[in-house]
């Protein structure tokens, strides 16, 4: 077996594993926002709703957080109101009374990733927790924690985000230009930095206004 059957193998058998492993999200069902649409660019869950592409997996440490999820040691799905809208959530983890975040990271982090925090803290509000921590895990096996203190202001952001991405979804409106680190790895990159324009080649000889002749 060659080096690129091996990983043709290995990348078919993330992507299968990443797939049943995926957040279920009913995308017909906008009264519904899942907490990880709000946490991450808007304009990547409306894509995933509207016109969805599939994502590409990087390995196999990207799937540790659904893992844990469908294992015993992940929580109940819960949701939380905000009018007519239903807020869904899902931790990785709850012990002793705490909210727990795996995430994978391709270095040993100074600093948790920003939506990472959105996302830990709303989950606080949506269990009824007062702490939370996330874990990053690298390929090499290090580990990295960080713990917060439920914060109301940075839920009340994540409150606003449902509501705009609520109403974009009804309105078919794209979300505006949400620009990261995460963009480069986005699989709609190309619809929102790349498009394509019918020109006309011109000479140099032309533009000087020379003839050809």
């Amino acid at each position: 077996m060659g080096a690129g059957d091996l990983r043709s193998i290995i990348k078919n058998a993330v992507d299968s594993i990443g797939k049943e492993l995926e957040i279920e999200i009913d995308v017909k069902n906008i009264q519904t926002i899942h907490l990880k649409e709000v946490t991450q660019c808007l304009r990547r869950s409306y894509y995933d709703r509207i016109d969805s592409k599939e994502v590409e997996r990087r390995g196999f440490n990207d799937l540790l957080s659904g893992l844990l999820r469908k294992l015993q040691f992940g929580s109940d799905p819960k949701e939380f109101a905000i009018d007519d809208i239903r807020l869904k959530g899902q931790a990785d983890m709850i012990a002793d009374n705490s909210i727990i975040l795996f995430r994978p990271a391709n270095t040993i982090l100074e600093t948790p990733v920003a939506n990472d925090l959105l996302y830990l803290n709303a989950c606080m509000w949506i269990y009824d927790k007062i702490d939370g921590i996330i874990i990053y895990i690298t390929g090499n096996r290090d580990e990295t924690m960080f713990s917060l203190t439920r914060d109301k202001k940075m839920f009340e952001e994540v409150i606003r985000r449902v509501r705009v991405l609520n109403d974009l979804l009804k309105e078919q409106k794209t979300p505006i230009l949400e620009p990261s680190n995460d963009c480069s790895d986005c699989q709609y990159y190309q619809r929102c930095f790349i498009t394509k324009k019918n020109s006309k080649q011109v000479s140099l000889a032309e533009m000087l206004g020379f003839s050809k002749d």
